[in-house]
């Protein structure tokens, strides 16, 4: 199977019931982590659903603030949450439509890695902002920390040996402290810090973690729309088998992220 053939992004709501919740708590973190001022100008490279940019809308009192996808439907999801200034369009990250040292920050959020190729869509973003500009991101820590995506992928290769091929851990070696910091500073950017964030992500229950799995939208849930009725029963089992479940059902994970910045000098 092609290792990106389950890359579906179409259905914002579908998206942000399995994965939007949490990357709304990350975002949040990672704007108050910035620390810049009022009244910037900022763009949100590969906004998605909107998280990020909801965020600094929300949070940065910005002067203006501009998300950018190549999903019409996240696009649709992403308008329908985000507070004002915040604006949105269609747009490739190896292509940006804006002009030179146009805005003040540039970010992205759990994009990075899809993006192809990632080095182009860093060097875009660090041409968009001005001298002393800002360009950060997060991704997941699909390796290790991100511990939803850990089960899961730990799960299916357990019951299916070629779904290693599409582990996210495997596929996403950018993901991790020392590429992201070669990656920043290979585009020119100096005072690169790497840096992780974590938070909880509690489940009510198994059907809580497991329904989002079976939208289609991502690599897992993409993988798992591949498989047959006793495939996926499988799956299911094996998957439940290795949760820490408490008491009352409930299933309690972290999820890490790893955080990048940079200053165009």
């Amino acid at each position: 199977m092609d290792e990106g053939a389950s890359d579906v992004w179409a259905e914002g709501g579908a998206y942000e019931r399995y994965m939007g919740r949490w990357s709304r708590r990350v975002a949040e973190v990672f704007v108050d982590r910035l620390g810049v001022p009022a009244g910037l100008r900022w763009l949100d490279v590969g906004c998605g659903t909107g998280a990020l940019t909801a965020a600094v809308a929300a949070r940065c009192r910005p002067r203006a603030v501009l998300g950018l996808d190549r999903s019409a439907g996240f696009l649709r999801a992403a308008r329908a949450a985000a507070p004002a200034p915040a604006r949105f369009a269609v747009a490739d990250a190896s292509a940006l439509p804006v002009r030179d040292a146009s805005f003040d920050t540039v970010v992205s959020g759990l994009a990075l890695n899809f993006l192809e190729p990632p080095g182009t869509a860093v060097a875009e973003a660090a041409r968009a902002v001005g001298p002393g500009g800002l360009v950060a991101a997060y991704v997941w820590d699909y390796a290790g920390g991100m511990a939803l995506l850990r089960h899961f992928w730990d799960a299916a290769v357990a019951v299916d040996p070629a779904a290693a091929a599409l582990d996210e851990g495997r596929r996403f070696a950018l993901c991790r402290p020392g590429p992201l910091q070669a990656l920043w500073t290979g585009a020119g950017l100096v005072d690169v810090t790497v840096a992780p964030v974590e938070v909880p992500t509690v489940f009510g229950g198994f059907d809580d973690l497991w329904e989002p799995f079976l939208s289609g939208q991502g690599p897992a849930p993409g993988y798992v729309a591949t498989l047959g009725p006793a495939a996926r029963d499988r799956l299911r089992t094996r998957l439940a088998a290795t949760l820490p479940t408490g008491p009352d059902g409930s299933v309690s994970l972290t999820a890490r992220a790893w955080t990048v910045r940079g200053v165009r000098p």
